[in-house]
């Protein structure tokens, strides 16, 4: 086999490889837009049973809606955006393909790893959360058994076809939203939800314009903001089943702009039941398990350990299925286009899913679990848990600025769906999540998630800098179309130069 030929071009080397090549990495198409509407809501929907109560103690009931507002908004605006951008570049990449377009290779490529963190890290964060759930009910099991298992079932139902993963996850996500919406009913229904109990927080002098709304003042909207986004964090994982849909221009929106505005719904009842029984926000703002407390305020003390447990873990399941599903596409699409190994993404012949990404993913997420497992709150431990929020915050603004960019530079783009906010709305998004981006760093225990994207983005760059870049495949459906656009610019440029000419030659004869 002789040496393939080669395109430089911006730095980096494209080798055109044979239709052999691509016949081994091919997705089916099986998703329509009400299975994506449940991949998205599926990968948040963990975030409404943990992790937003402690914006309760950062900001008080006040901070954190506000900072729920700010956040809806950030997400609102993204998500019409990226369902603009994904019938325009209908490819498994999905912010990678976006700001591959936009911003070049090393753009792209930069985005693609901050997705691949995002991704690959919140199912190890939340399989330890499932282990800590199955040791209570079963103390005698090692908890890394309980990892492993997990990741052993998910995994093989998404290398098992994408049929049964988006069917699985249709299951899981509807029943986790009935059990948050027996927790509404019942809140209201017994008695249990009081306003009192949501601003039972009392208001910290130090802090400038504390009050019963603002008990941390207006530094407490600011602070809360990390936690707001655990109500919506990974709906922007949808484009990446592009490939996969059989209907973009059609599902694709649909099932983002119906996946938002059911989060949207989700997190202000949320926020306010949940906040409003039991201990009130002062309790639940501090509780590892809030959705459990709010059930035994709800339903009493009876309600056995066991039920409690598998109400808990209901959302836990959902997002990390549909979070492995996520970021086996990701590391499909890097590893398809070159940037990463290629052998990760030679899909399966009879499944035709990338099963050596999701595997490769797996081995990466139990060492985080280890990891984490390990050295809990530490420094380590604190950097795997919130390295996903800022490699998502990155990515959100990346992508944002990316829709800006190609709105001006490539107007004339097929965009068979268009947002109906345009350049305002992205403009505000973007501007939104370098907030958030900021605002995390006003939490401590956030701090050490800077070094963790730090460190893997230098070893990332490294290796692309140093290997990959001379080894990107040109045919890879998200750098073919990018190199197509680039080189339509350049002609376009080109014949600018001439017409400019040619004005030129004809103004110095008649001028003679």
């Amino acid at each position: 086999m002789g040496e393939q030929p080669t395109i430089e071009r911006g730095g980096v080397r494209y080798e055109r490889v044979g239709q052999e090549y691509l016949e081994q990495r091919k997705l089916r198409r099986h998703a329509n837009w009400v299975l994506l509407w449940a991949l998205g809501v599926g990968a948040v929907i963990s975030g409404d049973f943990f992790g937003w109560n402690f914006g309760l103690s950062a900001g008080g009931f006040g901070g954190l809606l506000i900072a729920t507002v700010l956040m809806a908004l950030m997400y609102l605006f993204m998500v019409y955006s990226i369902a603009e951008l994904t019938t325009a570049l209908p490819h498994a990449g999905g912010f990678y393909s976006f700001t591959r377009s936009a911003f070049g290779p090393w753009g792209g490529y930069l985005v693609g790893v901050t997705d691949t963190i995002e991704y690959v890290i919140t199912p190890a964060v939340i399989v330890v959360g499932i282990g800590g759930y199955m040791n209570t009910l079963f103390p005698q099991v090692p908890v890394w058994l309980w990892w492993l298992l997990f990741y052993m079932v998910f995994v093989a139902i998404n290398i098992a076809g994408v049929e049964i993963t988006l069917r699985v996850g249709l299951v899981v996500t509807i029943l986790a939203m009935l059990i948050l919406v027996i927790f509404y009913i019942g809140a209201v229904a017994s008695g249990a939800f009081s306003w009192d109990l949501v601003f039972n927080i009392e208001p910290n002098p130090d802090r400038a314009g504390s009050s019963t709304f603002l008990p941390q003042g207006f530094f407490g909207i600011f602070a809360a903001i990390p936690f707001a986004i655990w109500f919506y964090l990974a709906i922007e994982e949808l484009p990446l089943a592009a490939e996969e849909t059989h209907d973009v221009v059609r599902d694709m929106p649909k099932g983002l702009i119906t996946g938002i505005f059911t989060l949207l719904a989700l997190s202000v009842f949320t926020l306010v039941f949940n906040s409003g029984v039991n201990g009130g926000a002062k309790q639940i703002g501090e509780s590892s398990a809030p959705l459990a407390d709010g059930f035994q305020a709800v339903f009493g003390a009876g309600a056995t350990t066991t039920v409690l447990t598998l109400i808990a873990l209901t959302g836990l399941i959902a997002s990390f299925h549909t979070i492995i599903y996520a970021y086996g596409r990701v590391i499909f699409a890097l590893s398809r286009a070159g940037y990463y190994p290629r052998f990760l993404s030679v899909t399966s012949p009879k499944t035709h899913t990338p099963h050596r990404a999701l595997i490769a993913g797996a081995i990466i997420g139990l060492l985080c679990a280890v990891i984490i497992d390990q050295f809990g709150t530490g420094i380590v431990g604190a950097a795997l848990l919130n390295m996903a929020v800022f490699g998502a915050v990155i990515s959100y603004a990346a992508v944002m600025l990316a829709y800006i960019r190609l709105k001006i530079t490539r107007p004339d783009l097929p965009r068979p769906y268009k947002s109906p906010f345009g350049i305002p709305g992205a403009a505000i998004g973007a501007a939104l999540a370098i907030l958030a981006l900021f605002a995390t760093f006003s939490i401590q225990d956030y701090r050490p998630g800077v070094l963790g994207v730090a460190f893997f983005l230098v070893i990332a760059l490294l290796y692309f800098a140093l290997y990959s870049r001379h080894r990107l495949v040109a045919q890879a459906p998200e750098e073919e179309v990018a190199l197509i656009l680039e080189a339509e610019k350049e002609l376009k440029h080109q014949y600018v130069e001439l017409e400019s000419e040619e004005e030129r030659r004809r103004m110095e004869e008649q001028a003679r």
